[in-house]
C-alpha cells in the first residue's frame, strides 16, 4: 500500500473546510442567477455535484496523493476552470459574476501569490471558453434585488473564512519560528543558552553597564577533571554531572542572570547589578553545594568546580575584555589546585579570603545571604 501523507496535507485540511464553505455558499450565489434563464436539468445535477461532491472528492484526492500539496494546486485550478464555466452559464450577469472570479482571485492569490492568481486565472478564461461553446450566452446586463441578496452571504462570509485560517496559519508559523528560534540558542543536552546566544546577552550586558553606570559580575565555570570522568565513569555518566550542574544554575540564580553552557565542560553565568564580593559569596556557594551531589549510577563519582569571577571594567573597550578577565581568573583558578573560586586580579580562593578576613572578593559577605542565601536554600 503506497504510504500517503506527504507535505501539504495540512494545506489540503483547511482548504477543504474553505471550499466546502465557499462552494455553498456559490451554490446559492449561482444558482440564484441561473434559475431565470431555464437551464436544462444537467446543468442543476453538475451544480450540485459541484457543489457538495466535489469538496469531499477534492480532499480525498489530495489525502491519497504521494504529495498532497501538488494534487492541492490542481484542485485549486479545478475550482477556477469551474468557476469560469458557471459565469458563462450565468450569462456574464455582472454582481454575481465580479463575486465569483474576485473569490477564486482572493483564494489563488493567498495559496500562492502573483504566480498562482495568473495561472488560476488562465483556467478561469478556459472554463470561460468551455461554457461559452455549451450555452452560447447572450449578456444578463442587470442584477436582480433577489439575485444580489443570494451574492451577500458569499461576500461577507467566505472572506472571513479565509481570513481566519491565513490569520491561524500566521500564528502557527510565528510560534514555530519562536520555537527554532529558541533552539537556535540553545544547548542541547543542558537547556542553557549555547556559546554564541550567551556572548550575545554578554554584549547587551557590557552596553548596559557603560550606558548606565552600573557594575556587574561575570563567572566562568569549569567542571574540574572532567576527561576523566568521561574516561573513568563514561559519558553517560559525565552527561548528567552536565545536566546536574546546569539544573543547578537554573534552579538557584536570579530570575535576571543568565546562564550559558560555554563550550565542552564549561558554563558561564551574567550577574548584573552583583558586586564582585556578592558574586563571589553565591559562586562559591554553589561549589560548596555542586561538590555534596551524589550520583546513584556511580556512587564513588564525586565532582568539583574551578571558578573565575570578574566584575565589569569602565575601562573596558569591548566585551571581550571583561571575558577575558574571568577567563584568566578561571585559570589561576584551576592552576592552583582547583575546587575554587578566584577572583580577577586577586589570585587567591574566596574561601580562603574570608577564613582570612583578607578584604577583598567576599570578605565575610557569605554570611550576608542574597543569592548565597538562594544557593544555600534548594
Amino acid at each position: 500500500m503506497r504510504k500517503t501523507g506527504g507535505r501539504g496535507l495540512s494545506l489540503a485540511r483547511r482548504l477543504y473546510a474553505s471550499r466546502t464553505l465557499g462552494l455553498a455558499l456559490g451554490l446559492l450565489c449561482v444558482g440564484t442567477a441561473v434559475y431565470p434563464l431555464d437551464p436544462a436539468p444537467w446543468v442543476w445535477v453538475m451544480m450540485l455535484l459541484n457543489a457538495i461532491l466535489w469538496p469531499h472528492v477534492a480532499y480525498l484526492w489530495a489525502r491519497r496523493a504521494k504529495v498532497p500539496f501538488h494534487a492541492e494546486h490542481r484542485n485549486i485550478l479545478v475550482d477556477a476552470f469551474l468557476g469560469g464555466f458557471w459565469v458563462a452559464a450565468m450569462q456574464f450577469n455582472p454582481l454575481p459574476t465580479a463575486a465569483t472570479l474576485a473569490m477564486m482571485a482572493m483564494n489563488n492569490v493567498a495559496i500562492g501569490g502573483l504566480r498562482f492568481l495568473l495561472v488560476g486565472t488562465a483556467a478561469q478564461l478556459l472554463g470561460i471558453a468551455v461554457g461559452w461553446l455549451v450555452f452560447t450566452p447572450a449578456f444578463v446586463a442587470q442584477t436582480t434585488p433577489t439575485q444580489l441578496y443570494a451574492c451577500l452571504p458569499l461576500l461577507i462570509f467566505y472572506p472571513m473564512a479565509l481570513g481566519w485560517i491565513c490569520f491561524r496559519q500566521a500564528t502557527t508559523l510565528g510560534r514555530h519560528k519562536r520555537e527554532l528560534l529558541a533552539l537556535s540558542r540553545t544547548d542541547s543536552l543542558t537547556g542553557l543558552l549555547n556559546h554564541g546566544a550567551w556572548k550575545d546577552q554578554l554584549e547587551v550586558e557590557y552596553q548596559r553597564c557603560k550606558r548606565q553606570h552600573q557594575g556587574g559580575a561575570i563567572a566562568l565555570i569549569d567542571i574540574d577533571h572532567f576527561k576523566t570522568i568521561n574516561d573513568t565513569y563514561g559519558h553517560v555518566a559525565g552527561d548528567i554531572v552536565l545536566r546536574q550542574l546546569s539544573k543547578m544554575l537554573k534552579q538557584n540564580l536570579r530570575a535576571t542572570d543568565v546562564a550559558g553552557r560555554y563550550g565542552g565542560d564549561e558554563f558561564c553565568v551574567i550577574l548584573p547589578d552583583l558586586t564582585l564580593d556578592h558574586a563571589a559569596a553565591a559562586m562559591d556557594a554553589l561549589r560548596d553545594r555542586f561538590a555534596t551531589l551524589g550520583y546513584e549510577q556511580s556512587p564513588a563519582l564525586t565532582v568539583s568546580l574551578s571558578i573565575g569571577l570578574a566584575a565589569f571594567n569602565p575601562a573596558h573597550t569591548e566585551a571581550t575584555l571583561w571575558l577575558n578577565d574571568a577567563d584568566q581568573a578561571l585559570y589561576e583558578a584551576k592552576t592552583t589546585g582547583r575546587n575554587r573560586v578566584i577572583c580577577s586580579g586577586d589570585g587567591k580562593p574566596h574561601h580562603e579570603l574570608l577564613d582570612s578576613g583578607y578584604p577583598t572578593c567576599g570578605s565575610g559577605l557569605a554570611r550576608e545571604g542574597g543569592l548565597s542565601g538562594d544557593l544555600n536554600a534548594g
